[in-house]
């Protein structure tokens, strides 16, 4: 979760997923994706807390906790453009258009991060991320995750964009805003991304938000029967679909090929 300050108050990164999707196609979501194999690499530069400070958080061994804060950063820049990273322990980039070609071969999976940092002598700035949310697939899905949710304050000089295969289109927005646009059925929210705006929308900057500290507990949404008709069960989920927009229709995955 991407945020800045705005005229309104905090503003968040937000993604329309293109209809191609396997999973959650034409939901609105924050940047993100999976952890590949080359994220665990160990040469990688590392600023602020270490991998052990990670796996302590997010209840995984320290190779799998340096994979999950790599991926953070990969993704980040992969679908915006924003770069965590800079050419000491204490500075971070501020025009990353210089990299849009290793950019694109990142995308690709022609470039590992390591690769890419060792490249162009940065520094992954693992302190300008926070750990804020773990939220798991429910079992119904044909597609499950495990996901974590970060949060980083866009760096000085960078802007986020949206030159991604994967998104159609791109808008900052306050949390409530977002949510107003969900209720009026103009964006579709999956549960988790729903949450996540409610929680950020409880703070007046984002430096506020950056500094808080949230409860990691996993949530697994449940299925269940609610007069009769299949619902399901998470914190706050009554005034989720209290609110829910009439038609609006949410998509996990798509059926297997």
């Amino acid at each position: 979760m991407l945020v800045r300050d705005g005229v309104s108050g905090p503003e968040v990164f937000l993604q329309r997923r293109v209809e191609a999707m396997a999973f959650a196609a034409g939901m609105t979501v924050f940047p993100g994706g999976g952890v590949d194999p080359s994220d665990a690499q160990a040469e990688i530069t590392w600023a602020g807390p270490g991998p052990q400070w990670w796996a302590e958080r997010f209840g995984v061994d320290r190779a799998r906790a340096q994979a999950l804060v790599c991926a953070a950063v990969r993704e980040t820049f992969e679908e915006c453009g924003v770069l965590l990273a800079g050419p000491t322990a204490d500075s971070v980039v501020s025009d990353t258009s210089v990299y849009s070609d290793a950019r694109t071969r990142l995308e690709r999976r022609e470039l590992s991060l390591g690769q890419f940092l060792a490249a162009e002598n940065l520094v992954l700035r693992a302190d300008l991320l926070r750990p804020w949310a773990n939220w798991i697939t429910p079992t119904v899905e044909s597609r499950r995750y495990d996901t974590r949710f970060f949060v980083a304050v866009l760096p000085a000089g960078q802007r986020a964009d949206g030159a991604t295969s994967e998104a159609e289109h791109v808008r900052w927005s306050t949390p409530a805003e977002a949510v107003a646009r969900w209720k009026a059925g103009a964006d579709v929210l999956l549960p988790p991304t729903w949450s996540q705006l409610i929680a950020l929308g409880e703070y007046s900057s984002a430096d506020e938000i950056f500094s808080a500290t949230t409860d990691f507990e996993p949530i697994e949404p449940v299925l269940e029967t609610v007069d009769g008709k299949p619902r399901l069960r998470f914190p706050n989920n009554e005034r989720y679909f209290a609110d829910y927009p009439e038609g609006s229709r949410l998509r996990g995955s798509r059926p297997a090929d």
